[in-house]
């Protein structure tokens, strides 16, 4: 079996510490990954801090950019054997696996382009008696040391996201992947190596959530970036040392409205999409619909017909359109909320119930009540709620009860209605005649209330890594 040690320059473990990683689908062992020990965790700290304030500082726009630039050629020379490790460890369907090694190319090429776009502004002087003869402009720095803790359902891709915004605003960056897919981090940090990044500017450093909280309370880092659970991004925020800024970017119970002028044919595909994606384990996933009356029966046959046609199972088969959740713990947890909502007086209309161990089937539930966890709270599994309503006001009521809004979107004809609902849902991206999960990598993308803090995308990320200097010159 494969093992991965500790990349991490000068340093050697004494005891070294591996973890089997173990494929989502069928269990069986893929390869052995050694964990960072709290004195590794305490030499990446002293590493990234040393590098920052020499090399690193040192390193213009320009060569970060080409980096990044080189990693991405590799990154799509490589799309397939990413794209197989992807499936492999995160369990996503090889057919979007593929996607998603192509969207870390572009990401990085992003990255590269917002390098060479760090740009300060001119502040205008003489407004008020003193100030005359002065010049004043602005420029951005890297603000240091980025912690990076990522999530399991984009493995490459989301790396790329945080350590490639960090690396494009100048900082150095200590990676922690999620545990059960660190293998598509480290392989990204060994791209960027082979393409002539210097040791010590990113570093991968896989080990358990709980050890994580070392890093998170040191001092010696300046800026955290995290994706994963509410739960865990509002306890990294607490434990943060003082002065520590930071972006979370949780989950949401995303939501669609239908209306009886939308086009069918249009949307229940993108519908299907927006819910299945995964098995349902992306942070905007659809999981509730909102459909005026007159229509609902129409859609939910429809969305019943194409749920039911989607194939479920083995992730590395091309012709999977739905995987495995991320463990057997998920396929539990999903059944018990469609049975609270079953019992509540939801009515099944399709799945309903676990395939195996790993993989919960295809569900479509129709009336849950408001208050169901199916509902109101985040599924993380191949689960949608369709909910009949009689005007687009209720909709738009019922969509804005959510506590953690992300992305919300509407399928309708009538342009006046669509941005009537654009200006009053509260979410932070709404998507017309489009999905919920829809997202391109270089677009603003976060939550709002419990959804996250702050937003992601390239650019918004690259800046989030940077402070804002002023300098002033009293030109005599």
């Amino acid at each position: 079996m494969e093992r991965h040690p500790l990349a991490l320059e000068g340093y050697a473990a004494r005891r070294p510490e591996f973890r089997t990683v173990v494929s989502p689908f069928d269990r069986e062992p893929l390869f052995e990954v050694e964990h960072a020990a709290e004195d590794a965790l305490d030499h990446a700290l002293e590493t990234a801090r040393r590098v920052q304030d020499t090399l690193w500082r040192e390193t213009p726009a320009w060569q970060r950019a080409a980096w990044l630039d080189a990693a991405a050629d590799r990154v799509r020379a490589d799309g397939e054997a990413l794209a197989r490790l992807i499936a492999a460890e995160g369990g996503k369907p090889l057919k979007d696996a593929r996607v998603e090694a192509s969207r870390a190319a572009v990401t990085l090429e992003e990255c590269a382009r917002a390098a060479l776009r760090l740009e300060g502004h001119a502040v205008g002087m003489e407004r008020a008696p003193g100030t005359e003869n002065r010049l004043a402009f602005t420029l951005r720095e890297p603000i240091g040391v980025v912690l990076a803790i990522s999530a399991f359902n984009h493995p490459l891709n989301l790396c790329c996201h945080q350590a490639g915004a960090a690396l494009a605003a100048g900082n150095t960056c200590i990676l922690k992947p999620a545990s059960s897919t660190p293998r598509s981090a480290i392989r990204l940090g060994a791209i960027l190596r082979e393409c002539g990044l210097p040791e010590g500017v990113l570093q991968i450093v896989p080990t358990p959530g709980r050890r994580a909280a070392h890093l998170v309370a040191s001092p010696a880092v300046d800026f955290i970036t995290f994706i994963g659970s509410a739960e865990v991004g509002w306890a990294i925020r607490r434990q943060a040392a003082d002065g520590t800024r930071l972006a979370a970017e949780h989950g949401g119970n995303a939501a669609s409205i239908v209306l009886a002028d939308a086009d069918l044919d249009h949307a229940v595909p993108l519908i299907v999409r927006g819910a299945f994606y995964h098995a349902g384990q992306v942070c905007v996933s659809t999981q509730r619909l909102y459909v005026e009356h007159t229509i609902e029966p129409e859609l939910t046959a429809r969305l019943v017909a194409a749920a039911a046609a989607l194939r479920c199972g083995d992730p590395r088969d091309a012709a999977t359109d739905v995987g495995p959740l991320i463990e057997p713990a998920e396929v539990r947890r999903v059944h018990a909320w469609v049975d609270e909502a079953r019992a509540a007086g939801a009515e099944v209309l399709a799945g309903g119930a676990p395939l195996s161990e790993t993989v919960y089937g295809t569900t479509v539930l129709r009336g849950a009540p408001e208050e169901a966890k199916v509902i109101a709270e985040e599924v993380f599994g191949p689960v949608v709620t369709v909910q009949p309503v009689a005007s687009l006001a209720e909709a738009i009521a019922k969509v804005n009860r959510s506590t953690n809004p992300f992305q919300s979107s509407i399928f309708t004809r009538d342009v006046d209605r669509a941005f009537q609902a654009a200006r009053e849902v509260a979410s932070s991206a709404f998507l017309i005649n489009d999905f919920t999960a829809f997202r391109v990598d270089w677009m603003p993308f976060g939550g709002r209330k419990h959804a996250g803090l702050g937003l992601g995308g390239v650019d918004h990320g690259v800046l989030d890594m940077t402070e804002e200097k002023l300098i002033v010159i009293n030109a005599r």
